[in-house]
């Protein structure tokens, strides 16, 4: 009916690491897209997303699997689809092929400072952030200190800064903090020396709760994944009030369940580029929520407002705990890209529900 329904392919800033599919260069797979995809995509009747997306996003072309990007922008475009046909949002299009019955709402907006990490900070508390303020911590000498001394006083910093700048004292922020790994390079991954750091680091953000992501990267999964878990009981069993959130090692659909299944932390980010197809994120988020496990849309500063507002949907759809202010790192632009959708979405789900009720 010449409507244009769309998604962008992208892919995280750290491509070919960790197990990741290739650098994405949209130019070298479009000939790929046109001469593999477009014939199996024109005429193709709009029947289920869930049906095509999980057809496409396992689909195998010479005995490989489509890149993790063309997956990504592809199901976008297939989930835009069926909320325009449906002349709904891509949010209540997700909730009702999956049979979710969660009200639709508002979820916390976490922050990205990027390297800017105390003029983006000013910018967010002014905008009430949720979460804040990611931080890049990933060179032990510049930002973390060879005994921790220098996040330790940054989060000193945060915790003032907040509490002085604050608009009104109701805002009462999480500080989510992006370690890279380094805590373990300092520590040698050594359990108990992590968890005392990460106690001095919780008692300096009181009274803002605190969550770590990336502790430690031990370059293995499985060796991860019990590293992981080990510091969590560890965290716990002590009381300390940190939340540790997986994010290396933990890149497909099937890492997440891993680490979920095996408490590998209170917190898993959802790296939307990394997972393929959009219903994969779909799974993650409730395989997540199932087990009690935080359940965080993340991705890349390297996405797209397109991919941006279409993970927005997912998350809104699912009730995940969190999603990420992205693209960029500069905090405004994707703050207000993630932000403005989600009002958006909110408001026409309400719509829609007024129109049922027959108001």
């Amino acid at each position: 009916d010449n409507q244009i329904a769309w998604g962008d392919c992208a892919a995280v800033q750290y491509s070919g690491a960790g197990g990741r599919d290739p650098l994405f260069i949209a130019a070298d797979f479009i000939p790929f897209i046109n001469e593999h995809l477009v014939p199996l995509l024109v005429n193709q009747e709009l029947t289920s997303f869930r049906e095509m997306a999980e057809k496409f996003d396992k689909l195998d072309i010479a005995g490989k699997k489509i890149h993790t990007a063309i997956r990504y922008g592809l199901t976008q475009a297939l989930l835009d689809a069926f909320a325009k046909i449906s002349h709904s949002t891509m949010a209540e299009v997700i909730q009702k092929e999956y049979g979710i019955d969660l009200p639709i709402k508002k979820i916390p907006i976490f922050g990205q400072c990027g390297d800017e990490r105390y003029t983006n900070v000013d910018k967010m508390i002014i905008k009430h952030c949720d979460v804040l303020p990611h931080g890049l911590i990933n060179n032990v000498e510049k930002k973390l200190g060879r005994e921790g001394e220098i996040l330790l006083e940054y989060a000193a910093w945060l915790r003032d800064r907040i509490i002085t700048q604050r608009p009104d004292k109701d805002y009462h922020p999480v500080i989510h903090i992006d370690v890279y790994g380094t805590i373990g390079i300092i520590f040698d991954n050594d359990t108990k020396a992590m968890a005392d750091y990460l106690e001095k680091l919780a008692n300096v953000c009181r009274p803002f709760a605190l969550r770590i992501e990336g502790p430690m990267d031990v370059e293995d999964k499985e060796q991860q994944i019990i590293a992981m878990a080990k510091l969590r009981e560890e965290v716990d069993h002590r009381n300390i009030p940190v939340e540790i959130v997986a994010d290396e090692w933990c890149n497909t659909l099937e890492d997440i369940k891993l680490f979920a299944d095996k408490r590998a932390c209170h917190m898993v980010q959802i790296k939307t580029p990394d997972l393929g197809g959009v219903n994969n994120i779909v799974e993650a988020i409730l395989y997540c929520n199932e087990r009690n496990i935080g359940s965080y849309i993340g991705g890349t500063c390297n996405e797209t407002n397109r991919s941006a507002e279409v993970t927005t949907n997912i998350a809104l759809a699912c009730n995940a705990q969190q999603v990420l202010a992205k693209p960029g790192m500069g905090f405004d632009e994707g703050y207000m890209i993630v932000n403005n959708e989600m009002n958006r979405v909110v408001k026409i789900v309400e719509y829609h529900e007024r129109i049922k009720r027959g108001m």
